[in-house]
């Protein structure tokens, strides 16, 4: 969306960020938001900016500050969404939890018939040392190849609509118009 902050885009009457949080909230203990920059532009929100520890190297960066900041508070586990998908499922991390109970320890990547959405998951905070050795190694830095390489297991939900990701204006208007 030419470089503009998506997490501060207006949807509807706030903000695609307020949207995740209006969904995600009630289904974790603790938040905190992943993000590069001035952390001041979100103060409003009152929650902990996790910028990415060295180099970028995209959503997997942001994992590993998750995974850390999880690691410090105790956590055993790090749930992430991205911010443009506004329709996230409200069940999402009950569901993640009940497919992880197949593999623990392993990663659990959400599915649904258009595919994997792999930056709606579940991440084991044992993982950030593997994370760091992948980001360091120099594979390509793919959320999906990471979690692959983990042993991730899929949970499967049914609608492809609650992981729509608002790329484009014209997705975001289109999005706004049909939220329910």
């Amino acid at each position: 969306m030419g470089g503009v902050d998506k997490a501060l885009l207006a949807f509807g009457r706030a903000t695609l960020l307020d949207q995740i949080l209006d969904r995600f909230q009630p289904q974790v203990a603790q938040l905190a938001l992943s993000a590069n920059g001035d952390a001041a532009r979100f103060a409003r929100w009152q929650l902990p900016v996790l910028p990415d520890a060295g180099p970028s190297f995209g959503p997997l960066s942001g994992v590993l500050a998750g995974l850390d900041w999880a690691a410090a508070l105790g956590a055993t586990e790090l749930v992430t969404v991205p911010v443009d998908a506004p329709f996230l499922p409200q069940d999402l991390v009950p569901r993640l939890i009940r497919a992880g109970e197949a593999a623990p320890g392993a990663p659990v990547i959400a599915r649904s018939a258009s595919g994997l959405h792999p930056t709606f998951a579940l991440w084991p905070v044992r993982l950030a040392p593997a994370l760091r050795a992948f980001l360091d190694s120099g594979a390509a830095p793919r959320l999906r190849d990471f979690a692959a390489g983990s042993g991730a297991v899929m949970a499967d939900f049914p609608s492809d609509a609650e992981f729509a990701n608002l790329n484009t204006p014209d997705d975001l208007a289109r999005a706004a118009r049909d939220a329910p």
